[in-house]
């Protein structure tokens, strides 16, 4: 169904903007049932659950090597898929493992790293991650070919928030379609323990005039504000920030209701700063460590407002102990209040 970009925006931003004033609008984290028809007329059925993707870390199959090494194994395919990321509207996509943003990716500095990668797209594709590693593993050269496949195998450091996509020209088109994910790579010394998300900061061009007509946190537009992000009121929370945007020249994430710790790239146990806002350019990433004291509803999203206006925020959800409503969406809350 082809919907006017213009139009599809009007519609998807009148709905949400229903459910952030409806007071007793029903925050559930069902997962979003879509429907993926293949390039190649192999009809199949998936879904998107950004809710599933803030926590799902591919730690890979462990081995141990003869030299006490941990050898982590993983296998991502590329797919070609027809993605509904609102109501009736679809995304011609080129993803990792059937979703956008693909699979994260978790290992410990030092540990070596085996990634099958599965070439079963339309056009050539390869992985490039970010981080250190021989050339011949850096996912320029050589580009997989459909059909094709190749094994990239390094050793996972420094310690930080990387990321890896595609790097086949045009790059922005390929990293646009969806071929880009998260590799984390945990220090040895482990952080304080914390609830733990990764946020990806992406947009679509739907109709592919290297024009932006909807941005998103995890792949759906407004899914937050429908289904906020619980938090515990006190709990340390990290986010692993990562902005696979194109065709924009920054994207950026504003907190409501508090300061975060600012950790650029993730290579330091010392923050770099102490605010409310941080600005990137594409493929920039950064971990974000904060608490929250009162109980209730807050607002994050892109300072840049059209990037709000077209899908790019969301909420966090206060509260004493998960699963625990209580006064949480009421008026007072959506204030930033915890009602006492």
């Amino acid at each position: 169904m082809n919907v006017k970009p213009s139009v599809a925006v009007l519609l998807l931003a009148a709905v949400t903007l229903v459910s952030i004033f409806v007071v007793n609008a029903d925050y559930n984290t069902s997962s979003i049932d879509v429907h993926i028809s293949s390039m190649h007329n192999n009809v199949e059925r998936s879904s998107i659950d950004p809710d599933k993707f803030l926590t799902n870390f591919d730690y890979g199959r462990v081995f141990v090597l003869d030299d006490g090494t941990v050898l982590r194994e993983f296998t991502i395919t590329v797919k070609d898929v027809r993605l509904e990321i609102a109501p009736n509207i679809y995304f011609d996509a080129w993803t990792y493992n059937g979703t956008i943003p693909g699979p994260t990716l978790r290992a410990t500095e030092g540990d070596r790293v085996r990634v099958t990668f599965i070439n079963d797209g339309s056009q050539p594709h390869t992985i490039h991650f970010h981080g250190k590693h021989p050339a011949e593993m850096d996912g320029v050269f050589p580009m997989i070919p459909p059909g094709g496949r190749f094994v990239y195998e390094f050793t996972a450091e420094p310690y930080g928030l990387h990321l890896y996509h595609c790097h086949v020209p045009p790059v922005a088109e390929h990293i646009n379609r969806g071929l880009y994910g998260v590799f984390i790579v945990d220090p040895k010394i482990p952080r304080e323990p914390a609830k733990e998300i990764v946020m990806v900061l992406n947009s679509y061009d739907t109709d592919f005039d290297k024009e932006n007509n909807f941005y998103t946190v995890n792949g759906i537009p407004f899914h937050y504000v429908k289904n906020p992000i619980e938090v515990k009121r006190g709990e340390l929370v990290r986010i692993y920030l990562v902005n696979m945007t194109e065709f924009d020249l920054i994207n950026n994430f504003h907190l409501h209701g508090d300061l975060f710790k600012l950790y650029r790239t993730g290579t330091s146990y010392v923050p770099d700063e102490f605010t409310d806002m941080i600005t990137l350019s594409q493929g920039e990433r950064a971990i974000l460590e904060f608490r929250y004291d009162y109980l209730g509803l807050y607002m994050f999203h892109a300072h840049v407002i059209e990037f709000s206006d077209k899908g790019w925020m969301g909420f966090f959800k206060v509260v004493d102990d998960y699963g625990n409503d209580d006064d949480s969406n009421d008026a007072s809350a959506i204030n930033g209040n915890d009602g006492n």
